[in-house]
């Protein structure tokens, strides 16, 4: 028989994001085959402290796993311990951590450093995919179609004079507007987002994601439907069939999306065959752009006013709650949770041996 590989679940972290990576990793350990994998879930505190949760593991036996995965148990040091596991047969990591230390490539350059094989974008295509403006401009670069943007830094408002300040939060609005939403450029899950209607509420906005990120997006309004495709794969990936958001409220913020659960998941939107496939191809186009791995789900813009699809964002590392699109996708077009876990394992290890072969050592 093979022999079952090691699977470090490595989920919390640091970022605003951190209990949404605690939910998804117990949907996680739930679903993965305990034939193939031996898990080991291993948690990062608020505070940075790395722990082995074996509680969880000891939970999951008695049928007894709580909502959400907790990071404490015993102090994991993660370098020499994943050493020592690959010293003793076949290992790799499974990262669900979102945000900023987890989701923008410091993480992966750990692992790297660990020389394991791990799940999702590299060092470059994570780091690439966080920051939204970087994101843009590789798009723009690629000729994929966006909604209107500005970048602006901290500074570019701390910096200027009121008479200033007023003018470019005016310009903002006169170039982008009447409506538009701010953003953290290096956060997701809609923390620290907010929509704008006039120099006011755009002020108060902008100074909230400051709050998360010395560089914020602000991006024109746009009304329309909201769509969703889930990429799995390397070099050569495969696209899902796209899904449709419909917000609960005024757009997809954090509690529609993990909390308040009003948001409408649709799983076979009402798309003609050629619509779809366009998704399905700039999908497919900004992944390789981003120099993303294993998986990515990336959002859309359909809107009311015929421009066709406008690309949102790229995520390195979806949600995986019970109600996030990326698995669901999957499981509609056939591949279960459990083989999605499978699959996305495969990839890691597959690119982990080419990479290597490019290496001196």
């Amino acid at each position: 028989m093979q022999e079952r590989r090691r699977l470090i679940l490595l989920f919390g972290g640091q970022s605003a994001e951190h209990e949404v990576s605690c939910v998804s990793a117990r949907h996680v350990l739930e679903a993965v085959d305990r034939s193939r994998f031996e898990v080991l879930p291993v948690g990062i505190s608020r505070e940075g402290g790395w722990f082995l949760a074996a509680s969880a593991v000891e939970a999951l036996d008695s049928g007894d796993l709580p909502d959400r995965l907790e990071p404490s148990g015993a102090s994991w040091d993660p370098l020499p311990h994943l050493a020592e596991l690959s010293a003793l047969g076949p290992v790799a990591v499974f990262p669900l951590l979102h945000g900023p230390l987890g989701e923008d490539g410091t993480v992966q350059g750990l692992l790297e450093l660990a020389d394991v094989p791990y799940v999702g974008a590299g060092v470059l295509g994570s780091s690439l995919a966080m920051d939204k403006l970087a994101t843009k401009e590789i798009l723009h670069g690629h000729g994929i179609p966006q909604a209107r943007y500005r970048g602006l830094h901290v500074d570019d408002l701390g910096s200027a004079d009121s008479d200033a300040r007023s003018a470019l939060l005016s310009r903002l609005l006169t170039e982008l507007g009447p409506h538009v939403f701010v953003k953290p450029a290096n956060l997701g899950s809609s923390i620290g987002v907010a929509k704008a209607t006039d120099t006011g509420s755009l002020e108060i906005a902008l100074e909230a994601a400051s709050a998360y990120d010395e560089w914020m997006v602000v991006e024109e309004a746009v009304t329309g439907r909201e769509i969703e495709l889930a990429v799995l794969g390397d070099r050569v990936p495969q696209v899902s069939g796209p899904g449709e958001v419909r917000p609960g409220g005024e757009f997809y913020d954090y509690a529609d999306k993990y909390e308040d659960g009003t948001a409408e998941l649709i799983d076979e939107p009402d798309l003609d065959p050629e619509t779809a496939i366009r998704f399905q191809e700039l999908a497919a186009r900004a992944f390789t752009a981003v120099r993303c791995s294993g998986m990515a789900r990336i959002d859309f813009f359909l809107p009311d006013d015929g421009r066709g699809p406008l690309l949102n964002e790229v995520n390195t590392i979806p949600g995986f709650t019970p109600i996030s699109m990326y698995p669901r996708l999957w499981q509609k077009a056939g591949l279960s949770y459990p083989g999605l876990i499978d699959r996305l394992v495969d990839i890691a290890v597959e690119r982990h041996a080419r990479r290597r072969r490019n290496t001196t050592r």
